[in-house]
């Protein structure tokens, strides 16, 4: 390698290493493909088949799936609307499962609770005959130190009626950001989630344990995969958020087929 070139990377090197230690938005971005998005298989994968979506499948029919939440649904600290973690869903989904329509409904409203949320469940959920309900949920009752007695009944009652409107449902439970897990009852909101996923046999998509993950066990820094008001994701973690979540729902739609089919030839 030539003095050149040397200079060259050791210049790169430095401006990398600026970019996480400023939090610009846009050098973060650049910096974050150095990483990869990965996480082990017991956090990402999915415990309980998704039946409907995996029969629509089967069957080559239209599979619809309405993103309801907050602002990491609708898409805060991603650098335009294609980014948010929805549409990048819906992208993966597509590559995943080529011959099958499948369209990825973006529902988040910032800065809204789970009680703001089941105010809208009709209009923006159920009108829609959704095959498959993505629940992101408990990142602003934490930060709005709701109690979790409160956030657990709201939590119920959201499950109850996802569940008596036949569509497969999946929780998506906070992220793991400095803002988030700095409050005292973040932990307490996470155990809470999974308690509830348990209780209602829906299945829950460990975002906060795939943050942390990415955090304590990579030790990928906070500014490549969470903005720069320490509470968001960026481009990069909507990204492979994304992406896990769609190989999940593929393993689980496989699994649900193969217990199908095994069934329908006893």
């Amino acid at each position: 390698m030539t003095a050149r070139q040397l200079l060259r990377n050791g210049i790169a090197a430095t401006f990398a290493a600026a970019a996480l230690a400023i939090g610009s938005p846009a050098l973060a971005q650049d910096a974050a493909p150095q990483f990869a998005c990965n996480a082990p298989a017991d956090l990402v994968r999915i415990d309980h088949p998704l039946k409907r979506f995996a029969r629509r499948i089967a069957g080559g029919q239209a599979i619809k799936i309405v993103a309801i939440g907050s602002s990491s649904t609708s898409g805060a600290g991603a650098s335009s609307p294609a980014m948010n973690y929805p549409s990048r869903l819906e992208a993966e989904l597509k590559a995943l499962f080529p011959r099958v329509d499948i369209k990825v409904l973006n529902r988040g409203i910032g800065g809204e609770t789970t009680v703001e949320m089941l105010a809208r469940f009709d209009r923006d959920v159920f009108a829609e005959q959704p095959d498959l309900v993505v629940w992101q949920v408990g990142s602003n009752s934490v930060l709005r130190d709701i109690s979790l007695t409160e956030a657990s009944a709201r939590l119920r009652e959201g499950l109850q009626r996802l569940r008596a409107a036949d569509s497969d449902v999946i929780l998506m439970n906070p992220q793991y950001a400095p803002k988030v897990i700095n409050k005292h009852d973040a932990y307490g909101m996470v155990d809470l989630i999974d308690l509830a996923a348990k209780q209602a046999n829906v299945d829950l998509f460990q975002r906060f344990a795939v943050m942390r993950y990415w955090r304590l066990t990579e030790e990928i820094p906070f500014s490549v995969f969470v903005s720069p008001d320490e509470l968001h994701m960026n481009d990069w973690s909507y990204g492979c958020i994304a992406k896990l979540l769609a190989g999940a729902i593929h393993e689980a739609a496989g699994r649900s087929t193969v217990t199908a089919t095994a069934h329908g030839r006893q």
